[in-house]
């Protein structure tokens, strides 16, 4: 082996070390400290025209005059319809607010009530959604139906890809009126040594996709050969 051969080898394989070490680390600018970052704003009632149509995972809310158990919010689910309580299932989608306020007290004054005052309001449209971007093999916009933690959220979007460095996962999300985010550490929450954070519709999950690990497999494509395998 010549000493060139040697001190090439060397300097490709320190390069190597260094840059995988670097690619699955911590750091960035968002903070690891999430003991303020609590769930979101609740969603505000949307001011809609008669126009508009429901659509799946929509929340509205129903106002049955003088029967409080009843009017409460409803998610419409993925197959497009609500379920009340005496009434059942209801086909929602594709009805305005009035027509499902309409068609709900028609059911209720076929055994229940008489002549009910039924009021229908948009309370959220399709917000129960979570948005996954970044190093994963399929970012995108997700249904948040029922309680979601961040290895859950991840695996809807098939997992990380192989630039991904999972030890930076940063979630946005509104708190008071204003846009925040904290990262974490999703190795150690894999290895049990964090706890998965609760992830919420209309939150925004960002993997950090380590350019790092790119860099290292261009460099190493980029090296003459003869540095690589002089000493071979």
């Amino acid at each position: 082996m010549t000493k060139i051969g040697s001190t090439s080898r060397i300097i490709v394989i320190g390069l190597a070390l260094l840059l995988a070490a670097c690619a699955s680390t911590r750091g960035g600018k968002i903070s690891y400290d999430s003991s303020n970052f609590g769930a979101p704003d609740a969603p505000k009632v949307v001011a809609v025209d008669d126009t508009y149509k429901l659509a799946p995972l929509d929340t509205v809310s129903v106002t049955v005059f003088q029967v409080a158990d009843l009017s409460r919010d409803y998610d419409i689910d993925q197959s497009g319809r609500i379920t009340m309580p005496l009434v059942g299932r209801v086909d929602a989608v594709g009805l305005s607010t009035t027509e499902l306020g309409t068609l709900i007290g028609r059911r209720l004054n076929e055994k229940y009530l008489q002549n009910p005052s039924v009021t229908v309001s948009l309370k959220s449209s399709a917000s129960r959604v979570v948005t996954i971007d970044g190093s994963v093999r399929q970012p995108g916009i997700y249904p948040a139906t029922g309680s979601l933690t961040l290895v859950q959220v991840i695996a809807l979007a098939r997992g990380t890809d192989d630039l991904a460095n999972p030890r930076r996962v940063a979630i946005f999300r509104t708190i008071g009126g204003k846009r925040m985010a904290a990262a974490f550490d999703l190795t150690s929450i894999r290895r049990g040594e964090m706890k998965d954070p609760e992830v919420y519709p209309g939150d925004t999950v960002v993997v950090d996709g380590s350019g790092v690990k790119k860099t290292q497999r261009d460099l190493m494509q980029s090296l003459p050969l003869a540095s690589i395998f002089l000493a071979l």
